[in-house]
């Protein structure tokens, strides 16, 4: 069904709680599975007519959450609260990145 009223995705994402390995990386495929499948969909959306203005993921940094704390980590950069905050781009960073810069889903 398309409409004629443009549309905002405001926040998409999803919570997982990834942690660095041993050699540092962030293996969070579960969330690049999630939003891999969300984004083909948006894109399938967007072919059939719907007006999408615009997409934004949720969220860019580890955060405190209202509901959650600390608990529940939705970035796609890792934030090392015990450690001075310290940040690491997980695999889901770079998917992202390389999806924002050809506009294209793999």
């Amino acid at each position: 069904m398309t409409g004629s009223i443009p549309i905002e995705i405001t926040e998409n994402g999803c919570a997982y709680n990834t942690r660095p390995d041993p050699d540092g990386r962030i293996r969070d495929d579960a969330r690049i599975a999630y939003l891999r499948s969300h984004l083909k969909e948006l894109h399938r959306a967007i072919k059939d007519g719907v007006p999408v203005r615009a997409y934004h993921l949720w969220s860019l940094l580890d955060n405190f959450e209202w509901a959650e704390g600390y608990a529940q980590r939705f970035g796609i950069v890792f934030v090392d609260f015990e450690q001075g905050q310290k940040r690491m781009i997980k695999d889901s960073g770079h998917w992202y990145a390389q999806v924002a810069a050809t506009n294209q889903v793999s």
